[in-house]
């Protein structure tokens, strides 16, 4: 086989590179898609908390699926060099899995599994495919905080093989089944790991039989090094020098701060987290694989949006974190709820990256999901009898993961969004899919009027929810719900977004953090928090306040509050509005 390749510094080359990247590219979406066509858990197939990517010879990622998680993903890249520790690529063969959920080794909490597979070609080990899911349910105590050592939290699989010559591994699936709530929604979606892996190597195949291509290696170093020198550019454009911001959480019982030195070193960006709070006694902490994958997240979002993410273009981020902090913590620290403080850091660093580049740099946002799992069935509930009477011991047993968001910050010159995912990027999962498999109901479930951070450009609004059991059934909820006590903070003169809250219908009192009982007959009441507000809100434009009134999205009472804007028979009054802004200057 002759290859197109013949001089890669030639511009025709150059060009056939590009489109073997951008091909390379759809193999991995085509993967992922694969990987959300045939999950059983709402979370992967409907929210997409998921990964794919395709690795080189050397277990150096070169394409990431546009669908998933930054979380995952980056947290993946690093993955794959731990798995071929354990199993080189020469010992491989086709058919072969890998997998393990090692909070260490992968993703940060042992709710996702990663699946590694070798990709072939003309017989020989050409690269890797990897991919990750949240699972519904890993057993333990669930997706909650409440842990005090990563043993109670769940069951652990250390890297080992989910199949052989494409025989799966029965005695690790009976284990999975034995230990999770969920058995056919887990198993399910480790199938579905294989299934999309299998898929990338299959699209990969027919794209090198296309291009003449026996290999990777001149592709992967075209992509990793272009990669990396566009990202060093963008560095070098940047002042050099040391900018440090610090951000305070909720905590579990008590706040959390999160400090930052951002040092910019000529084409080099390393952030240190010294400073940082200690690791938390409950399962909020974050390892270090997880601080990696969000803080490069969040330095990419900013400094180059544009340039690919891959193993050339993260080369040119480090991390460190003090071990024993709460942003790097040791086996066996509890770590089932580490989104809460990860989804942060991108915050902590845009706080770093405000002092350096104001105009690409948004607002706070809400930033942690509030995704509880809700448990029901007598097993798990507290009450006795169920709203009409009946024995609470007969309840339908389930398990459900709800994924929801506040909303995000504004930005330089737009609003922020309304209840979007950032920076996990997930889907809401839609009402329909949760009732479907969970004795639950949504009985509300609207925009949060007033929660947008007021400003020049306004914050993305929160929303309310309201979750009851079917027939008034009681459940249990793991909660984990953050910027309650500490909203997301406005930018440039732009005001705070609205916090959190939580509560129960009947007004009894309800924590944010940890294991909670809603019972028979009552509901869940959630309030999720706004994103906060970039430039002053005097500098808005009228008319665009008047249109947030028409559209629920502000009171009139806040448009004069915060923008005096006066709205008199649903038009903005000119003449009482400059009056006020005036006095207001």
């Amino acid at each position: 086989m002759v290859s197109l390749l013949q001089n890669p510094n030639s511009p025709l080359d150059h060009i056939k590179h590009q489109i073997m990247w951008s091909r390379l590219i759809a193999v991995v979406e085509e993967q992922a898609q694969t990987l959300v066509r045939t999950a059983f858990s709402t979370a992967v197939r409907e929210a997409g908390d998921l990964s794919a990517g395709v690795f080189d010879s050397r277990g150096r990622m070169l394409a990431q699926a546009v669908t998933g998680t930054p979380g995952h993903v980056n947290s993946m890249a690093n993955a794959v060099k731990h798995f071929l520790q354990r199993y080189p690529l020469n010992e491989m063969a086709e058919g072969d899995h890998y997998i393990s959920n090692d909070p260490w080794l992968t993703s940060g909490h042992l709710h996702d599994f990663t699946l590694v597979s070798p990709a072939f070609f003309s017989g020989r080990a050409v690269g890797l495919f990897a991919s990750t899911v949240h699972v519904v349910d890993i057993g333990g105590l669930g997706l909650g905080p409440d842990g005090r050592q990563v043993f109670e939290e769940g069951l652990a699989i250390p890297i080992m093989p989910l199949a052989r010559h494409s025989e799966f591994n029965d005695d690790l699936l009976k284990i999975v089944s034995e230990n999770v709530r969920m058995p056919d929604q887990v198993v399910g979606d480790l199938y579905a790991l294989a299934s999309c892996n299998d898929e990338g190597a299959r699209r990969l195949d027919a794209m090198m039989v296309e291009f003449q291509i026996e290999n990777l290696e001149n592709l992967g170093e075209y992509i990793l090094v272009s990669s990396k020198n566009a990202k060093m550019q963008a560095i070098r454009e940047l002042p050099s020098g040391k900018y440090c911001n610090e951000l305070t959480m909720d905590g579990y019982d008590s706040p959390v701060v999160l400090c930052a030195e951002l040092t910019i070193d000529d084409n080099h960006i390393h952030v240190d987290y010294s400073g940082s709070s200690s690791a938390s006694r409950y399962g909020i902490n974050v390892v270090m694989n997880y601080c990696e994958a969000y803080t490069a997240y969040g330095v990419n979002c900013v400094i180059a949006p544009h340039v690919p993410n891959n193993a050339g273009s993260l080369a040119a981020i480090t991390v460190s974190a003090p071990e024993g902090s709460i942003l790097n913590v040791k086996r066996p620290w509890p770590v089932a709820a580490r989104h809460t403080i990860g989804h942060m850091l991108p915050d902590v660093i845009f706080g770093c990256l405000q002092q350096v580049i104001p105009e690409r740099v948004p607002a706070e946002g809400a930033a942690s999901l509030w995704n509880p799992q809700i448990n029901g069935g007598g097993s798990v509930v507290d009450h006795v009898y169920s709203q009409d009477g009946s024995d609470c011991s007969s309840l339908q047993e389930f398990s459900s993961v709800i994924f929801h968001c506040g909303g995000a910050g504004a930005r330089p010159n737009k609003d922020g969004l309304d209840v979007t995912a950032f920076p996990s990027g997930v889907r809401t999962i839609p009402i329909e899919a949760t009732e479907t498999i969970a004795p639950i109901v949504f009985w509300r479930r609207e925009f949060r009027e007033n929660s947008c951070g007021s400003g020049q450009y306004r914050g993305g609004l929160g929303q309310v929810i309201e979750i009851g059991g079917a027939n008034g059934s009681p459940f249990t909820i793991l909660c984990n719900f953050e910027r309650i006590n500490n909203p997301a903070r406005g930018r440039q003169g732009g005001l705070n977004g609205a916090p959190g809250a939580v509560s129960l219908a009947s007004g009894e009192p309800i924590r944010p953090k940890g294991r909670q009982s809603v019972p028979s007959g009552d509901r869940i009441c959630l309030a999720l928090p706004g994103g906060g507000g970039f430039g002053e809100p005097f500098e808005r434009d009228p008319n665009l306040v008047a249109l947030d009134i028409r559209d629920g999205i502000i009171s009139a009472d806040l448009a004069k509050k915060d923008y005096g804007v006066i709205i008199e028979d649903n038009i903005v009054d000119l003449l009482a509005t400059n009056r006020a802004r005036k006095q207001h200057d």
